[in-house]
């Protein structure tokens, strides 16, 4: 697999199934190379054909690329213009091993060709071109920024983020017990939603607060700012995309709720670190400063039983005389392609977790784009592994206090609850049985990320340093399209030995604060002993 495409600098090379050109759809198609280049003043794809044939070289500026299915797409090559349509006299059909390495051609793709125009490419008249599109409408898709917005802009969802206390209540202890860090300060509000945030600082003594925001809440905020005088003559109420506004002042500290289910949905972390870097000055403060994405595999009969009976509906044969089984399959692998989103009982986790760390502080935005974590446990017990289960925390670190808001499971419910990934093919464990496996992430234009989730069992037992893998169980999902089971964790009797996970348990001390702090890579995967046991 290639490169991250966060981590652009002159190329990226794929290898590709098959090439074959559009206009001699008959002539053989062969495995081909395919390279991004910028040198600058051009932006550059390269085909190489594995037989003796000439390189094919593509102008991203005028080509245009399009899936014609999962693992095949076209890429139409040279265009005439004619009124207001443009005709393409020459392309190629393109053949991907996977549909991970078509996502990630069409990403990079689409991130050279981006790349590119914003820069400045030249034109055929020799005039320099800069796009005036925001950067936050160049990447995400207009209908569904359409309807983030609206979502946001109404009051019943600002009052249910709102009334998550835990939520609530961890930015103001976060804000009021680092009151130092605020007084006097100026403060940028990020995505400021209702402007409670904004509110919190003015309290802590902020010189002055500036509330960024892009939906129609800003005015509802301006109103609750008015309504609140002593408090909001020190706050200015600014709508727009963090992206597009202009401030005139740099900001001491940002302040912002950011995450999203598994922290990066939504892909407001992307704003969050534009705004760090267009408003925040040298050695500025961020609350949330580092996030931590944690992990586990996790055993649930129930959940995986309820997912696979969804699709029995179509196992009938005579509805109203129809035969639905031909639809069966598809309907199976739909369900499972949803992450679950609930709460459920820590017990039904079977190997002590790990986590990634994402350092707001420190992370470009690109690598926000494809999140890669290797995955290895150590099951507790023998069991069949039916997935991944997922949960964040985030760290507000304050002068004062160091403060962590959890959504672990075991602690008190958030509104974000937790997230699991469901193998339709579970795979069998034994105690002391090593895991491992690799959790992908790729954002795509809606504001989410596609799932690529594998988890295989190694060799167990005499000899098994020399076997290999045993079992590999796969799966992708759409994060922006989960299955929000909101049933409760069951009230498993417990036994003396039998403790439930505590908030201790499942997120760093604080002795080891440091040492998270000072990890070398905001990207980098460590493990952690979560002391889990299993009834």
């Amino acid at each position: 697999m290639v490169d991250s495409v966060a981590q652009f600098h002159n190329h990226r090379d794929f290898t590709l199934a098959s090439v074959t050109e559009i206009s001699s759809p008959s002539s053989p198609s062969s495995p081909a190379t395919a390279r991004f280049s910028d040198d600058g003043s051009t932006a550059e794809l390269r085909i190489q054909h594995e037989s003796h044939q000439l390189p094919l070289h593509v102008d991203l500026q005028t080509a245009q690329l399009f899936k014609l299915g999962p693992v095949r797409s076209v890429c139409l090559l040279e265009g005439s213009h004619t009124g207001k349509e443009t005709s393409y006299s020459k392309g190629v059909t393109i053949q991907f091993k996977n549909e991970e390495e078509s996502d990630a051609f069409h990403c990079v793709f689409q991130k050279v060709k981006k790349k590119f125009n914003v820069q400045g490419g030249y034109l055929p008249n020799g005039t320099d071109v800069i796009t005036s599109t925001s950067k936050f409408d160049q990447k995400i898709e207009s209908s569904s920024a359409k309807m983030y917005f609206h979502y946001y802009g109404q009051l019943l969802h600002q009052q249910n983020m709102l009334q998550d206390y835990v939520r609530t209540g961890s930015y103001y202890a976060a804000v009021m017990e680092n009151r130092t860090d605020f007084v006097g300060r100026v403060v940028v509000d990020v995505g400021a939603g209702s402007g409670i945030l904004s509110l919190f600082a003015a309290q802590a003594g902020a010189k002055h607060v500036y509330a960024v925001e892009a939906s129609e809440m800003a005015g509802y905020a301006q109103k609750l700012i008015a309504g609140n005088p002593l408090l909001g003559q020190r706050i200015t109420v600014i709508k727009g995309k963090v992206e597009d506004v202009e401030l005139p002042e740099k900001a001491d500290i940002l302040i912002s709720e950011p995450m999203g289910t598994l922290l990066v949905n939504e892909r407001m972390l992307e704003s969050y670190v534009i705004a760090r870097d267009r408003f925040l000055s040298p050695n500025g403060k961020m609350f949330p400063t580092v996030g931590r994405i944690h992990m586990a595999p996790f055993s649930d009969e129930y959940l995986f039983v309820e997912m696979a009976n969804k699709s029995m509906f179509w196992q009938q044969q005579n509805y109203y005389g129809v035969d639905l089984t031909p639809l069966h399959g598809t309907a199976f692998q739909g369900y499972f392609s949803q992450p679950v989103v609930d709460a459920f009982d820590p017990r039904l986790l079977i190997a002590p977790s790990m986590f990634h760390v994402i350092d707001f502080t420190k992370i470009k935005e690109e690598e926000l784009y494809e999140i890669d974590i290797p995955l290895r446990f150590i099951s507790n017990v023998g069991a069949r592994v039916h997935g991944l289960a997922c949960w964040f925390d985030v760290l507000f670190n304050g002068s004062t206090v160091q403060r962590w808001l959890t959504t672990a499971p075991g602690s008190p419910t958030t509104h974000w609850y937790q997230l699991r990934c469901v193998l339709s093919q579970p795979i069998y464990v034994m105690a002391g049985q090593e895991i491992t496996g690799r959790l992908h992430l790729i954002a795509h234009n809606a504001q989410s990320y596609t799932i690529y989730l594998t988890l295989s069992a190694k060799s167990w037992g005499p000899g098994a340093e020399q076997g290999g893998i045993l079992q590999t169980s796969s799966c992708k999902l759409d994060l922006k399209e989960p299955y929000y089971r909101m049933s409760q964790p069951q009230a498993y009797p417990l036994t003396q030995d039998q403790p439930l996970l505590s908030t201790q348990d499942i997120h760093i001390q604080s002795e080891d604060l440091d040492e998270l702090m000072q990890q070398p890579s905001p990207n980098s995967c460590a493990h952690i002993d979560s002391r889990m046991k299993n009834a």
